[in-house]
Protein backbone atom coordinates (compact mmCIF):
# COMPACT_ATOMS: atom_id res chain seq x y z
CA UNK A 1 0.00 0.00 0.00
CA UNK A 2 1.40 3.30 -0.84
CA UNK A 3 2.10 5.64 2.19
CA UNK A 4 -0.62 8.33 1.53
CA UNK A 5 -2.92 4.89 1.61
CA UNK A 6 -2.18 4.28 4.62
CA UNK A 7 -1.66 7.38 5.99
CA UNK A 8 -5.47 7.76 5.45
CA UNK A 9 -5.90 4.43 6.30
CA UNK A 10 -4.19 5.33 9.69
CA UNK A 11 -5.83 8.20 10.48
CA UNK A 12 -9.20 6.78 9.68
CA UNK A 13 -7.90 3.72 12.38
CA UNK A 14 -7.22 6.20 14.76
CA UNK A 15 -10.22 8.34 14.51
CA UNK A 16 -8.47 10.96 13.43
CA UNK A 17 -10.79 11.41 9.74
CA UNK A 18 -12.19 15.35 9.89
CA UNK A 19 -15.06 14.92 11.95
CA UNK A 20 -15.03 11.80 13.38
CA UNK A 21 -12.76 12.02 16.19
CA UNK A 22 -14.21 12.46 19.44
CA UNK A 23 -12.80 13.25 23.05
CA UNK A 24 -9.87 14.63 23.75
CA UNK A 25 -8.44 13.93 19.82
CA UNK A 26 -11.35 15.92 18.92
CA UNK A 27 -10.90 18.81 21.39
CA UNK A 28 -7.51 19.26 20.56
CA UNK A 29 -7.68 18.99 16.83
CA UNK A 30 -10.49 21.83 17.05
CA UNK A 31 -8.46 23.65 18.76
CA UNK A 32 -5.41 23.34 16.47
CA UNK A 33 -8.02 23.98 13.47
CA UNK A 34 -9.32 27.36 15.27
CA UNK A 35 -6.00 28.62 15.88
CA UNK A 36 -4.97 27.96 12.30
CA UNK A 37 -7.62 29.86 11.12
CA UNK A 38 -7.57 32.66 13.47
CA UNK A 39 -3.86 33.03 13.38
CA UNK A 40 -2.57 32.53 9.98
CA UNK A 41 -5.55 33.10 8.21
CA UNK A 42 -6.25 29.41 6.95
CA UNK A 43 -9.83 28.57 5.24
CA UNK A 44 -11.39 26.74 8.17
CA UNK A 45 -11.06 23.50 5.53
CA UNK A 46 -7.77 23.62 5.16
CA UNK A 47 -6.84 24.22 8.38
CA UNK A 48 -9.33 21.01 9.78
CA UNK A 49 -7.66 19.31 6.94
CA UNK A 50 -4.12 20.00 8.37
CA UNK A 51 -4.85 19.74 11.92
CA UNK A 52 -6.21 15.83 11.16
CA UNK A 53 -3.01 14.74 9.62
CA UNK A 54 -0.89 16.07 12.30
CA UNK A 55 -2.58 14.59 15.17
CA UNK A 56 -2.53 11.24 12.87
CA UNK A 57 0.90 11.41 12.42
CA UNK A 58 1.80 13.10 15.49
CA UNK A 59 0.09 9.52 17.26
CA UNK A 60 1.53 6.88 14.33
CA UNK A 61 4.92 8.60 15.35
CA UNK A 62 5.13 9.40 19.04
CA UNK A 63 5.38 13.30 18.10
CA UNK A 64 3.94 16.13 19.98
CA UNK A 65 1.38 17.75 17.46
CA UNK A 66 2.98 21.24 18.94
CA UNK A 67 6.28 20.28 17.60
CA UNK A 68 4.71 19.01 14.01
CA UNK A 69 3.27 22.83 13.61
CA UNK A 70 6.04 24.44 14.86
CA UNK A 71 8.37 22.91 11.88
CA UNK A 72 5.23 23.57 9.57
CA UNK A 73 4.78 26.74 10.75
CA UNK A 74 8.70 27.75 10.43
CA UNK A 75 8.98 25.81 7.05
CA UNK A 76 6.56 26.61 4.76
CA UNK A 77 3.67 29.14 6.97
CA UNK A 78 1.15 26.60 6.52
CA UNK A 79 1.65 26.94 2.46
CA UNK A 80 0.84 23.41 0.44
CA UNK A 81 2.53 24.61 -2.42
CA UNK A 82 6.13 25.89 -0.68
CA UNK A 83 9.21 25.57 -2.42
CA UNK A 84 12.31 25.82 -0.67
CA UNK A 85 15.84 25.08 -1.56
CA UNK A 86 17.43 21.60 -2.95
CA UNK A 87 14.14 21.37 -4.02
CA UNK A 88 12.51 21.08 -0.82
CA UNK A 89 8.55 20.39 -1.08
CA UNK A 90 5.21 21.64 0.70
CA UNK A 91 4.12 22.25 4.67
CA UNK A 92 7.05 19.76 6.53
CA UNK A 93 9.72 21.19 3.21
CA UNK A 94 10.37 17.38 2.53
CA UNK A 95 13.70 17.00 0.23
CA UNK A 96 12.35 14.39 -2.19
CA UNK A 97 16.06 13.82 -3.31
CA UNK A 98 17.18 12.49 -0.21
CA UNK A 99 14.13 10.32 1.03
CA UNK A 100 13.51 8.65 -2.38
CA UNK A 101 12.15 5.52 -1.42
CA UNK A 102 9.70 7.27 1.92
CA UNK A 103 8.67 9.74 -0.87
CA UNK A 104 7.74 7.19 -3.51
CA UNK A 105 4.19 7.30 -4.85
CA UNK A 106 3.37 10.65 -3.03
CA UNK A 107 2.24 14.05 -3.80
CA UNK A 108 4.10 16.10 -1.61
CA UNK A 109 1.91 19.21 -1.97
CA UNK A 110 -0.93 17.72 -0.34
CA UNK A 111 -1.09 17.80 3.30
CA UNK A 112 -1.00 14.69 4.45
CA UNK A 113 0.98 13.35 2.26
CA UNK A 114 3.59 15.79 3.25
CA UNK A 115 3.09 15.46 6.67
CA UNK A 116 3.14 11.88 6.75
CA UNK A 117 6.47 11.84 5.09
CA UNK A 118 8.14 14.88 7.29
CA UNK A 119 6.75 13.08 10.77
CA UNK A 120 8.34 9.58 9.66
CA UNK A 121 11.83 11.73 8.58
CA UNK A 122 11.58 13.64 12.28
CA UNK A 123 10.89 10.62 13.77
CA UNK A 124 13.95 8.68 12.35
CA UNK A 125 15.95 11.46 13.29
CA UNK A 126 14.60 10.81 17.03
CA UNK A 127 15.36 7.51 16.82
CA UNK A 128 18.83 8.42 15.81
CA UNK A 129 19.59 10.53 18.76
CA UNK A 130 17.82 8.04 21.14
CA UNK A 131 14.80 10.38 21.77
CA UNK A 132 16.78 13.59 21.86
CA UNK A 133 14.62 16.57 20.50
CA UNK A 134 16.98 19.37 20.20
CA UNK A 135 19.49 16.36 18.35
CA UNK A 136 16.60 15.03 16.42
CA UNK A 137 15.45 18.83 15.34
CA UNK A 138 18.99 19.73 13.67
CA UNK A 139 19.27 16.91 11.63
CA UNK A 140 15.89 17.84 10.41
CA UNK A 141 16.65 21.71 10.21
CA UNK A 142 20.87 21.89 9.85
CA UNK A 143 21.67 23.81 12.59
CA UNK A 144 21.19 24.08 16.14
CA UNK A 145 19.72 27.47 15.79
CA UNK A 146 16.89 25.99 13.93
CA UNK A 147 16.41 23.40 16.82
CA UNK A 148 16.27 26.56 19.03
CA UNK A 149 13.51 28.55 17.17
CA UNK A 150 11.41 25.31 17.00
CA UNK A 151 11.54 24.36 20.15
CA UNK A 152 10.54 28.30 21.01
CA UNK A 153 7.46 27.95 18.64
CA UNK A 154 6.27 24.42 19.37
CA UNK A 155 5.19 26.46 22.65
CA UNK A 156 2.84 28.72 20.85
CA UNK A 157 0.81 25.20 19.56
CA UNK A 158 0.89 23.48 22.60
CA UNK A 159 -2.86 23.11 23.12
CA UNK A 160 -2.93 19.58 25.38
CA UNK A 161 -5.57 19.97 28.01
CA UNK A 162 -3.80 21.31 31.29
CA UNK A 163 -4.33 18.80 33.94
CA UNK A 164 -7.19 19.67 36.30
CA UNK A 165 -5.87 20.16 39.89
CA UNK A 166 -7.57 16.91 41.08
CA UNK A 167 -4.79 15.59 38.38
CA UNK A 168 -1.89 17.47 40.09
CA UNK A 169 -2.64 16.49 43.68
CA UNK A 170 -2.27 12.83 43.02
Amino acid sequence: MPLASAASAAASDAGLAAGSATGPVAAQMHKISAMLTEKFGLAREKAQRISSAVMASAEKYSLPPALVLAIISIESRFKETARGAHGATGLMQVVPAAHRQLVKNMDLTEASDNIEAGSAILHGYLQSARGDVGAALKSYGGSSAYARKVSLRAKDFDVTPAASATDRAQ
